[in-house]
């Protein structure tokens, strides 16, 4: 029972943890206004891992390289965490390469899933308030995926580029968890 909570504890830290890296790398690539009140929160919060990372790592036109790298780096001690906690020993070195490849596999997943995190939330504010002040923040991250749907949706009176967002997101993490599943015999 105590393996189980840690484990979840582990998941949850981990997961909040690796989406702010990917959010702050999500945030470089639109351009946000570093003032924002969330930005500053993602960006202080992350600092400590992030600024080592960027004097090897510098950030190339819209990528940031350390903010991914760091959250290829945090889940791939999440994923040893998890190993050492389940089985109660040490990761083998024969190991290694297949807790790469997951790890990387387990930061596109937090990339969709904040996907889908960002898009569910800007879609209700949009019905319950659309002036409430998280919106902008939301807008901003969400339009670049947007904006492409809206184009080939046909217009209507209701946008349903969110829920089409939202499905093409949920269809991804199943297509992740198959090749996860496949190609490392989980």
């Amino acid at each position: 029972m105590f393996g189980e909570i840690f484990r979840f504890l582990l998941d949850t830290l981990f997961t909040l943890f690796g989406a702010a890296l990917v959010a702050r790398a999500w945030m470089h690539a639109v351009r946000m206004h570093p003032f924002n009140p969330v930005a500053r929160f993602i960006y202080q919060a992350t600092n400590w891992l992030v600024n080592p990372l960027r004097r090897i790592l510098p950030a190339r036109g819209a990528i940031d390289f350390a903010s991914l790298v760091a959250a290829w780096l945090t889940a791939l001690v999440y994923l040893l965490l998890i190993w050492v906690t389940s089985l109660g020993m040490i990761v083998p070195l024969s190991a290694l390469p297949v807790a790469l490849g997951i790890s990387f596999l387990t930061v596109v997943k937090w990339v969709f899933n904040l996907i889908v995190w960002v898009t569910l939330a800007q879609a209700i504010l949009s019905w319950v308030n659309p002036m409430a002040p998280l919106m902008p923040l939301l807008q901003t991250l969400t339009d670049p995926l947007l904006d492409p749907i809206r184009r080939i949706l046909p217009r209507s009176g209701i946008d349903f580029s969110p829920l089409v967002l939202l499905v093409l997101a949920q269809v991804a993490l199943m297509v992740i968890t198959r090749i996860t599943y496949a190609a490392f015999g989980l």
